[in-house]
Protein backbone atom coordinates (compact mmCIF):
# COMPACT_ATOMS: atom_id res chain seq x y z
CA UNK A 1 0.00 0.00 0.00
CA UNK A 2 1.34 3.53 -1.14
CA UNK A 3 1.77 5.68 1.74
CA UNK A 4 -0.48 8.18 0.35
CA UNK A 5 -3.34 5.52 0.42
CA UNK A 6 -2.94 5.55 4.56
CA UNK A 7 -3.44 9.91 4.38
CA UNK A 8 -6.35 11.05 5.00
CA UNK A 9 -8.80 13.63 2.91
CA UNK A 10 -7.78 16.83 4.15
CA UNK A 11 -11.73 17.90 4.57
CA UNK A 12 -13.92 15.47 6.41
CA UNK A 13 -16.16 13.24 4.05
CA UNK A 14 -19.66 14.52 3.63
CA UNK A 15 -22.35 13.23 1.49
CA UNK A 16 -25.39 15.56 3.25
CA UNK A 17 -24.71 19.27 3.87
CA UNK A 18 -25.79 20.84 6.88
CA UNK A 19 -28.66 22.61 4.73
CA UNK A 20 -29.63 18.79 3.80
CA UNK A 21 -28.63 18.74 0.60
CA UNK A 22 -26.84 15.73 -0.91
CA UNK A 23 -23.57 16.12 -2.03
CA UNK A 24 -21.37 13.91 -4.32
CA UNK A 25 -18.29 12.19 -3.46
CA UNK A 26 -16.10 10.23 -6.07
CA UNK A 27 -15.44 7.44 -3.82
CA UNK A 28 -18.29 7.02 -0.99
CA UNK A 29 -22.03 7.05 -1.89
CA UNK A 30 -24.72 7.86 0.28
CA UNK A 31 -27.17 4.85 1.58
CA UNK A 32 -30.33 4.31 0.05
CA UNK A 33 -33.31 5.84 1.21
CA UNK A 34 -34.23 2.76 3.40
CA UNK A 35 -31.49 2.45 5.23
CA UNK A 36 -31.42 6.78 5.93
CA UNK A 37 -35.21 6.55 7.36
CA UNK A 38 -33.59 3.49 9.50
CA UNK A 39 -31.13 5.70 10.80
CA UNK A 40 -33.27 8.67 11.34
CA UNK A 41 -35.53 6.54 13.55
CA UNK A 42 -32.79 5.88 15.78
CA UNK A 43 -31.63 9.76 15.58
CA UNK A 44 -34.80 10.72 17.05
CA UNK A 45 -34.92 7.95 19.58
CA UNK A 46 -31.47 8.43 20.36
CA UNK A 47 -31.86 12.19 21.01
CA UNK A 48 -35.41 11.10 23.37
CA UNK A 49 -32.98 8.81 25.49
CA UNK A 50 -30.09 11.54 25.74
CA UNK A 51 -32.74 14.06 27.30
CA UNK A 52 -35.00 11.33 29.39
CA UNK A 53 -31.57 10.42 31.04
CA UNK A 54 -30.61 13.71 31.79
CA UNK A 55 -33.55 14.34 33.06
CA UNK A 56 -33.05 11.12 35.44
CA UNK A 57 -29.56 12.63 36.49
CA UNK A 58 -31.76 15.62 38.02
CA UNK A 59 -34.24 13.51 39.70
CA UNK A 60 -31.48 11.59 41.21
CA UNK A 61 -32.07 8.68 39.59
CA UNK A 62 -29.15 8.35 37.43
CA UNK A 63 -25.45 9.35 39.47
CA UNK A 64 -24.39 10.81 36.52
CA UNK A 65 -24.95 10.59 32.39
CA UNK A 66 -22.37 11.92 29.59
CA UNK A 67 -25.21 12.61 26.98
CA UNK A 68 -23.90 12.49 23.51
CA UNK A 69 -26.29 15.13 22.25
CA UNK A 70 -25.28 16.12 19.40
CA UNK A 71 -23.30 13.27 18.38
CA UNK A 72 -25.79 10.94 17.86
CA UNK A 73 -24.97 10.19 14.20
CA UNK A 74 -21.55 9.19 15.08
CA UNK A 75 -23.23 6.28 17.56
CA UNK A 76 -26.24 5.65 14.96
CA UNK A 77 -24.20 4.81 12.47
CA UNK A 78 -21.36 2.93 14.98
CA UNK A 79 -24.32 0.22 15.45
CA UNK A 80 -25.75 -0.10 12.35
CA UNK A 81 -22.60 -1.13 10.62
CA UNK A 82 -21.90 -4.17 12.74
CA UNK A 83 -23.03 -7.88 11.48
CA UNK A 84 -24.87 -9.58 13.85
CA UNK A 85 -21.51 -11.81 14.85
CA UNK A 86 -19.61 -8.18 15.20
CA UNK A 87 -18.51 -6.61 18.50
CA UNK A 88 -18.83 -3.00 20.06
CA UNK A 89 -16.17 -1.86 22.43
CA UNK A 90 -17.80 1.75 23.55
CA UNK A 91 -16.84 4.10 26.29
CA UNK A 92 -19.01 5.88 28.90
CA UNK A 93 -20.45 8.45 26.35
CA UNK A 94 -21.89 5.75 24.11
CA UNK A 95 -25.23 4.63 25.67
CA UNK A 96 -26.96 5.39 22.26
CA UNK A 97 -24.77 3.15 20.16
CA UNK A 98 -25.53 0.74 22.86
CA UNK A 99 -28.94 0.25 22.72
CA UNK A 100 -28.56 0.45 18.80
CA UNK A 101 -26.89 -3.06 19.14
CA UNK A 102 -30.14 -4.12 21.14
CA UNK A 103 -29.52 -3.92 24.60
CA UNK A 104 -32.54 -2.33 26.51
CA UNK A 105 -32.62 0.96 27.38
CA UNK A 106 -32.80 0.41 31.56
CA UNK A 107 -30.04 -2.27 31.12
CA UNK A 108 -27.40 0.10 29.69
CA UNK A 109 -28.39 2.56 32.09
CA UNK A 110 -27.30 0.45 35.44
CA UNK A 111 -23.48 1.18 35.30
CA UNK A 112 -24.31 5.22 35.11
CA UNK A 113 -27.30 4.44 38.02
CA UNK A 114 -23.78 3.59 40.31
CA UNK A 115 -24.29 -0.49 40.43
CA UNK A 116 -21.79 -2.38 40.49
CA UNK A 117 -21.36 -4.37 37.06
CA UNK A 118 -22.61 -2.89 33.09
CA UNK A 119 -26.13 -3.96 33.59
CA UNK A 120 -26.00 -6.07 30.86
CA UNK A 121 -24.80 -9.40 29.42
CA UNK A 122 -22.17 -8.44 26.89
CA UNK A 123 -21.94 -12.12 25.29
CA UNK A 124 -25.63 -12.46 24.71
CA UNK A 125 -25.33 -8.66 22.64
CA UNK A 126 -22.01 -8.65 21.48
CA UNK A 127 -21.34 -5.37 23.87
CA UNK A 128 -18.07 -4.54 26.02
CA UNK A 129 -18.89 -2.54 29.02
CA UNK A 130 -18.95 0.93 28.74
CA UNK A 131 -15.03 1.81 29.64
CA UNK A 132 -14.69 4.71 31.85
CA UNK A 133 -11.14 4.89 32.03
CA UNK A 134 -9.91 6.80 28.85
CA UNK A 135 -9.09 4.37 26.29
CA UNK A 136 -8.54 1.45 27.95
CA UNK A 137 -11.56 -0.36 25.87
CA UNK A 138 -8.99 -0.28 22.85
CA UNK A 139 -6.50 -3.16 24.19
CA UNK A 140 -9.50 -5.17 25.26
CA UNK A 141 -10.89 -4.39 21.72
CA UNK A 142 -7.54 -5.54 19.97
CA UNK A 143 -7.07 -8.28 22.14
CA UNK A 144 -10.51 -9.45 22.05
CA UNK A 145 -10.18 -9.32 18.04
CA UNK A 146 -6.96 -11.21 18.37
CA UNK A 147 -8.81 -14.28 20.41
CA UNK A 148 -11.29 -14.19 17.70
CA UNK A 149 -8.82 -14.54 14.85
CA UNK A 150 -7.07 -17.74 17.00
CA UNK A 151 -10.84 -19.56 17.15
CA UNK A 152 -11.55 -19.07 13.53
CA UNK A 153 -14.59 -16.56 14.25
CA UNK A 154 -15.69 -13.85 11.54
CA UNK A 155 -15.57 -10.74 13.63
CA UNK A 156 -14.74 -7.35 12.98
CA UNK A 157 -14.26 -4.99 16.19
CA UNK A 158 -15.39 -1.80 16.41
CA UNK A 159 -13.78 0.78 19.16
CA UNK A 160 -14.94 3.48 20.37
CA UNK A 161 -12.95 6.44 21.83
CA UNK A 162 -12.96 10.18 21.62
CA UNK A 163 -10.30 12.72 21.28
CA UNK A 164 -9.06 12.95 24.40
CA UNK A 165 -8.20 9.08 24.39
CA UNK A 166 -5.72 9.15 21.46
CA UNK A 167 -3.05 11.32 24.16
CA UNK A 168 -3.56 8.40 26.52
CA UNK A 169 -0.56 5.72 26.07
CA UNK A 170 -3.30 2.91 25.88
CA UNK A 171 -4.41 4.33 22.22
CA UNK A 172 -0.81 4.24 20.86
CA UNK A 173 -0.28 0.48 22.02
CA UNK A 174 -3.76 -0.45 21.03
CA UNK A 175 -2.93 0.99 17.19
CA UNK A 176 -0.08 -0.45 16.93
CA UNK A 177 -0.89 -3.94 18.30
CA UNK A 178 -3.70 -4.37 15.89
CA UNK A 179 -1.26 -2.59 13.04
CA UNK A 180 1.47 -5.38 13.88
CA UNK A 181 -0.90 -8.12 13.66
CA UNK A 182 -3.30 -6.46 11.28
CA UNK A 183 -6.18 -7.52 13.26
CA UNK A 184 -9.93 -7.02 12.33
CA UNK A 185 -10.26 -3.94 14.14
CA UNK A 186 -12.05 0.39 13.22
CA UNK A 187 -10.56 2.32 15.41
CA UNK A 188 -13.52 4.78 15.62
CA UNK A 189 -12.54 8.36 17.31
CA UNK A 190 -15.71 10.70 18.44
CA UNK A 191 -13.94 14.33 18.08
CA UNK A 192 -16.19 16.57 19.66
CA UNK A 193 -13.77 19.19 20.54
CA UNK A 194 -13.19 18.76 24.05
CA UNK A 195 -11.36 16.39 26.41
CA UNK A 196 -13.72 17.27 29.34
CA UNK A 197 -12.32 21.08 29.35
CA UNK A 198 -9.46 20.82 27.35
CA UNK A 199 -9.68 21.56 23.78
CA UNK A 200 -8.32 19.69 21.19
CA UNK A 201 -5.82 22.74 19.83
CA UNK A 202 -3.77 21.97 23.39
CA UNK A 203 -4.17 18.22 22.96
CA UNK A 204 -2.44 17.77 19.52
CA UNK A 205 -1.14 19.76 16.72
CA UNK A 206 -1.38 17.12 13.94
CA UNK A 207 -3.75 17.84 10.57
CA UNK A 208 -5.86 16.05 11.89
CA UNK A 209 -6.52 12.90 14.42
CA UNK A 210 -7.15 10.46 11.35
CA UNK A 211 -3.52 11.58 10.32
CA UNK A 212 -2.12 9.68 13.28
CA UNK A 213 -2.91 6.46 11.59
CA UNK A 214 -0.02 6.53 8.97
CA UNK A 215 2.60 6.14 11.58
CA UNK A 216 0.63 2.89 12.12
CA UNK A 217 0.89 1.93 8.85
CA UNK A 218 -2.64 1.51 8.53
CA UNK A 219 -5.53 4.03 6.75
CA UNK A 220 -6.99 6.64 7.89
CA UNK A 221 -10.13 9.08 6.82
CA UNK A 222 -12.05 11.87 8.20
CA UNK A 223 -15.93 12.14 7.88
CA UNK A 224 -18.56 14.45 9.18
CA UNK A 225 -19.56 13.22 12.83
CA UNK A 226 -22.99 15.17 12.14
CA UNK A 227 -23.94 13.67 8.63
CA UNK A 228 -24.95 9.84 8.99
CA UNK A 229 -24.81 9.49 5.11
CA UNK A 230 -21.09 9.28 5.43
CA UNK A 231 -20.55 7.86 8.68
CA UNK A 232 -22.77 5.10 7.23
CA UNK A 233 -20.69 5.13 4.24
CA UNK A 234 -17.03 5.63 5.50
CA UNK A 235 -17.66 2.60 8.15
CA UNK A 236 -18.98 0.67 6.11
CA UNK A 237 -16.08 0.80 3.92
CA UNK A 238 -13.58 0.20 6.80
CA UNK A 239 -15.84 -2.93 8.54
CA UNK A 240 -15.37 -4.50 5.26
CA UNK A 241 -11.93 -4.07 5.42
CA UNK A 242 -11.26 -5.49 8.27
CA UNK A 243 -13.41 -8.41 7.78
CA UNK A 244 -11.90 -9.43 4.38
CA UNK A 245 -9.12 -9.41 5.81
CA UNK A 246 -7.49 -5.77 5.00
CA UNK A 247 -6.38 -4.79 8.93
CA UNK A 248 -7.25 -2.09 11.38
CA UNK A 249 -8.67 1.54 10.15
CA UNK A 250 -8.84 4.49 12.06
CA UNK A 251 -12.02 6.71 11.31
CA UNK A 252 -12.42 10.55 12.84
CA UNK A 253 -15.70 12.01 13.01
CA UNK A 254 -16.10 15.46 13.15
CA UNK A 255 -18.70 16.35 15.42
CA UNK A 256 -19.82 18.90 18.81
CA UNK A 257 -20.38 18.11 22.12
CA UNK A 258 -23.32 19.87 22.85
CA UNK A 259 -23.74 19.33 26.31
CA UNK A 260 -21.24 19.26 29.43
CA UNK A 261 -19.05 16.77 30.29
CA UNK A 262 -21.62 15.49 32.03
CA UNK A 263 -24.05 16.86 34.52
CA UNK A 264 -20.70 17.53 37.35
CA UNK A 265 -19.14 20.06 34.92
CA UNK A 266 -19.73 23.70 34.25
CA UNK A 267 -18.98 24.06 30.65
CA UNK A 268 -19.61 27.69 30.63
CA UNK A 269 -15.96 28.30 32.36
CA UNK A 270 -14.29 26.95 29.36
CA UNK A 271 -16.31 27.83 25.88
CA UNK A 272 -18.25 30.25 24.89
CA UNK A 273 -22.17 30.02 24.14
CA UNK A 274 -21.24 31.02 20.65
CA UNK A 275 -19.57 28.47 19.98
CA UNK A 276 -22.20 26.08 21.62
CA UNK A 277 -25.05 28.10 19.36
CA UNK A 278 -22.67 27.99 15.98
CA UNK A 279 -23.33 23.92 15.66
CA UNK A 280 -27.11 23.98 16.13
CA UNK A 281 -27.38 24.73 12.52
CA UNK A 282 -25.47 21.68 12.25
CA UNK A 283 -27.46 19.21 14.09
CA UNK A 284 -27.73 15.69 12.39
CA UNK A 285 -31.42 15.48 13.32
CA UNK A 286 -32.69 18.31 10.98
CA UNK A 287 -29.96 17.59 8.55
CA UNK A 288 -31.26 13.98 7.87
CA UNK A 289 -34.66 14.99 8.70
CA UNK A 290 -34.20 18.06 6.16
CA UNK A 291 -32.63 15.68 3.30
CA UNK A 292 -35.70 12.94 3.86
CA UNK A 293 -38.24 15.29 3.40
CA UNK A 294 -37.18 17.06 0.32
CA UNK A 295 -36.56 13.57 -1.49
CA UNK A 296 -40.35 12.30 -0.42
CA UNK A 297 -39.03 9.70 1.70
CA UNK A 298 -40.17 10.91 5.20
CA UNK A 299 -43.78 11.51 5.75
CA UNK A 300 -45.84 13.00 8.67
CA UNK A 301 -46.84 9.65 9.69
CA UNK A 302 -43.71 8.20 9.34
CA UNK A 303 -42.96 11.00 12.57
CA UNK A 304 -45.83 10.22 13.96
CA UNK A 305 -44.63 6.83 14.18
CA UNK A 306 -40.96 7.84 14.60
CA UNK A 307 -41.44 9.95 17.80
CA UNK A 308 -44.16 7.39 19.79
CA UNK A 309 -41.35 4.95 19.57
CA UNK A 310 -39.06 7.22 21.10
CA UNK A 311 -41.45 8.31 23.64
CA UNK A 312 -42.21 4.90 24.45
CA UNK A 313 -38.83 4.04 24.70
CA UNK A 314 -38.13 6.73 26.84
CA UNK A 315 -41.34 6.01 29.06
CA UNK A 316 -40.09 2.71 29.42
CA UNK A 317 -36.57 3.52 30.81
CA UNK A 318 -38.07 6.19 32.85
CA UNK A 319 -40.42 3.58 34.64
CA UNK A 320 -37.75 1.33 34.84
CA UNK A 321 -35.47 3.55 37.39
CA UNK A 322 -38.30 5.05 39.30
CA UNK A 323 -37.97 1.42 40.67
CA UNK A 324 -35.72 1.32 43.94
CA UNK A 325 -33.41 -1.44 43.71
CA UNK A 326 -33.47 -4.48 45.81
CA UNK A 327 -29.67 -4.81 46.70
CA UNK A 328 -27.52 -7.16 48.83
CA UNK A 329 -24.44 -6.05 50.32
CA UNK A 330 -23.00 -9.42 49.50
CA UNK A 331 -22.96 -8.91 45.72
CA UNK A 332 -19.71 -6.71 47.03
CA UNK A 333 -17.83 -9.83 47.62
CA UNK A 334 -19.46 -12.13 45.61
CA UNK A 335 -18.06 -12.02 42.27
CA UNK A 336 -14.81 -10.46 43.42
CA UNK A 337 -12.92 -14.16 42.50
CA UNK A 338 -14.42 -17.13 41.87
CA UNK A 339 -13.13 -18.22 45.69
CA UNK A 340 -13.62 -15.58 48.41
CA UNK A 341 -10.40 -14.77 50.19
CA UNK A 342 -9.78 -14.74 53.45
CA UNK A 343 -9.13 -11.02 52.98
CA UNK A 344 -12.94 -10.63 51.68
CA UNK A 345 -14.35 -13.38 54.18
CA UNK A 346 -13.01 -10.47 56.99
CA UNK A 347 -14.20 -7.53 55.28
CA UNK A 348 -18.25 -8.97 54.26
CA UNK A 349 -18.28 -9.91 58.13
CA UNK A 350 -17.03 -6.29 58.95
CA UNK A 351 -19.46 -5.11 56.80
CA UNK A 352 -22.18 -7.19 58.30
CA UNK A 353 -21.35 -6.23 62.05
CA UNK A 354 -21.61 -2.49 61.03
CA UNK A 355 -24.97 -3.68 59.02
CA UNK A 356 -26.14 -4.88 62.59
CA UNK A 357 -25.38 -2.28 64.50
CA UNK A 358 -26.92 0.89 61.98
CA UNK A 359 -30.28 -1.17 62.26
CA UNK A 360 -29.68 -1.35 66.19
CA UNK A 361 -29.61 2.10 66.18
CA UNK A 362 -32.31 2.59 63.90
CA UNK A 363 -34.57 0.54 65.92
CA UNK A 364 -33.83 2.57 69.17
CA UNK A 365 -31.70 -1.15 70.32
CA UNK A 366 -34.35 -3.60 69.82
CA UNK A 367 -33.37 -6.95 67.89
Amino acid sequence: MMHDDLLPRDTPVCLINADGHGVDDPLYRAPDAERLRRAYRSLVEGRRINDQASALVRQGRLAVYPSSHGQEACQVAAALVLGEDDWLFPTYRDAVAIIGRGVPAAETMTLLAGDWHCGYDPAAHRVAPQATPLATQLLHAVGFAQAARHRGEDTVVLALCGDGATSEGDFHEAMNFAAVFHLPVVFFVQNNGFAISVPLSRQSVAPSLAHKAIGYGIPGQRVDGNDVAALLAVLDEAVQRARSGGGPSLVEAHTYRMQAHTNADDDTRYREREEVQAWIARDPLTRLRTHLVSRGALTPEDEQSIAASAERIADELRIALNEDAQLDPEDLFRHVTAERSPQLEEQWRMLQDELRRESLAETGGRA
